[in-house]
């Protein structure tokens, strides 16, 4: 995982705008080219950990240092609470990388942003993500019933936690 670059702009704008990897994020399509540069100008000068910011994290395989994802966190106003998600370009999903990224990312909340709690919503639709979520120890804290419209529709969302203590458990 790095920083952002503006070199990751095109990759970054073809994921944004695949139908089927923003179907449970919270972006609209069609993703303008114009949003993904404002990102990565925005992403440039970010710094982690700010309370109610996100900030953003490229997801690269080791072997190629291709751009195949990303990952983020928003501290909330406590600054010991966060809640973090993340997204896959189509091609990479089903490999493994988004555990190992999201399990990266959880070492670094609570080892070296000092988290106390870290948190995730998804799509209740989305099995991969909350399974994901569910094998990194995750526990489940609240189903939200048709609380966020997907379109036309109603959609439901699942809300996960984790305590630092809890992870350090895990061993």
């Amino acid at each position: 995982m790095r920083s952002f670059t503006r070199a990751d702009l095109d990759k970054f704008y073809d994921w944004r705008n695949d139908p089927y990897v923003a179907r449970f994020q919270g972006w609209p399509l069609p993703y303008s080219r114009d949003r993904a540069n404002d990102f990565m100008v925005e992403m440039e000068t970010a710094t982690p950990g700010i309370p109610g910011q996100w900030y953003q994290i490229a997801i690269t395989k080791k072997d190629t240092a291709e751009l195949i994802g990303d990952c983020a966190f928003c501290p909330r106003q406590s600054g010991i609470q966060t809640e973090i998600g993340y997204t896959l370009a189509r091609p990479y999903h089903g490999y493994g990388y988004a555990t190992q990224a999201v399990r990266g990312l959880v070492d670094y909340l609570f080892d070296q942003q000092k988290m106390h709690r870290i948190s995730a919503y998804c799509d209740t639709r989305n099995s991969p993500s909350f399974k994901l979520l569910q094998k990194l120890g995750f526990r489940l804290e609240g189903h939200y019933i048709e609380n966020y419209k997907d379109g036309n529709m109603w959609a439901s969302e699942y809300h996960y936690a984790m305590l630092r203590r809890e992870w350090e458990a895990r061993g």
